[in-house]
Parts: structure tokens; C-alpha cells; sequence
């Protein structure tokens, strides 16, 4: 079975960390949130508190084929200043795994080095990152091995594209056709 490990940090967007999780695990990917904090509870960026399923200090990463970045100006903050989480994020890349951000998260991907060429990102973004290479017509981008989006409007197409490669177009087809997301 595919798994990912989906980072949360306080000021995390909710509506992508669920809708994520929720999208992979619909689609029969193991998905695993981890707080990068001393506290299982991380509170979102509108208030909400999430109790995350596991520390990133003891998660075993090699149980894992991607790593997954919500944003959230607060939690993309915290990832792209923790030394755990900007090492966890380096490992999968050097490991060949998959990373993915999506909002302000693909700042964290920059500030780890292995941000892809072409990305997207919310709106503005990517002033601190690369305006030039920002896709900004495509709800996803996949470069190489990395898979960005948008924002919390985008999270479902987000969650999909993630079960397409991790697990095939039929699991991506039933849940999107389960969800209503034909706009995707």
C-alpha cells in the first residue's frame, strides 16, 4: 500500500491538510499526519486544532513514498524553519521520493532546495521564491517528482493528482467521480 506523510504545523490551512488526507485515504493511500511540535495537537490558521497521528521525530520515514506540505502562512513559516521537518523534506527528494506543497507550502520546498523548475503556488508566493517559473494557469503541477498547487480551492485536484501517482488513474477516476469533482 502507498503512503504519505502529510506535514502539520501550527497555522496550518485546514482545508487542505483534511481535504488532502481525506482525498488519500479515499483513494487507498495510507495517509499519516505528523506534528513537527511537542504537541499532538496543532491548531490550524483559522483556529481549528487537528490531533495529529504521529511526531515527525519518530516517524519512519522509510514506511513512506511522499511527503505532503499544507499551507498556511504559519505552518509553511514553521516547516521551511524547522530543521527536522527541512531535513525530512531533503531526505525524500535525495531518496527519490515524491514531495508535494501546495499554497504558500512550495516556499518551505524552496527554502529545502528541491523546489522543481516549474511550480505553482497561492498568488504572490512566489515573490519569495521564483516569479519567473510560477505556473499560474494549472490548478497542479507535477515536475519530476514534485507536485504543487494552488491553495485551499485547489485541495481536492491537489489529493487526486497524489492518488493518480501513487496509485494509479482507476483509484483517481473512483474518487473523483465519488466526490463530485469533475472539476478537477
Amino acid at each position: 500500500m502507498a503512503a504519505a506523510l502529510v506535514l502539520l504545523a501550527d497555522g496550518f490551512e485546514e482545508i487542505e491538510a483534511i481535504s488532502i488526507i481525506d482525498i488519500l485515504r479515499r483513494g487507498g493511500v495510507e495517509a499519516d499526519s505528523a506534528y513537527i511540535a511537542d504537541s499532538e495537537l496543532v491548531t490550524g490558521a483559522n483556529g481549528i486544532s487537528v490531533k495529529a497521528d504521529i511526531s515527525l521525530k519518530v516517524a519512519m520515514l522509510d514506511d513512506y513514498d511522499m511527503v505532503v506540505l499544507p499551507g498556511g502562512w504559519g505552518g509553511t513559516n514553521a516547516l521551511a524553519q524547522s530543521p527536522l521537518a527541512q531535513t525530512v523534506i531533503k531526505k525524500f527528494a535525495q531518496d527519490g521520493k515524491w514531495v508535494a506543497a501546495i499554497c504558500a507550502a512550495p516556499y518551505a520546498l524552496h527554502v529545502a532546495g528541491v523546489l522543481s523548475k516549474r511550480y505553482t503556488c497561492y498568488p504572490s508566493v512566489e515573490e519569495q521564491i521564483r516569479p519567473e517559473d510560477r505556473v499560474s494557469d494549472q490548478k497542479v503541477v507535477i515536475d519530476g517528482k514534485v507536485i504543487t498547487s494552488q491553495g485551499p480551492g485547489t485541495a481536492i485536484c491537489f489529493g487526486l493528482e497524489i492518488v493518480r501517482q501513487l496509485v494509479g488513474e482507476d483509484s483517481y477516476q473512483l474518487v473523483k467521480e465519488g466526490t463530485l469533482s469533475t472539476f478537477c
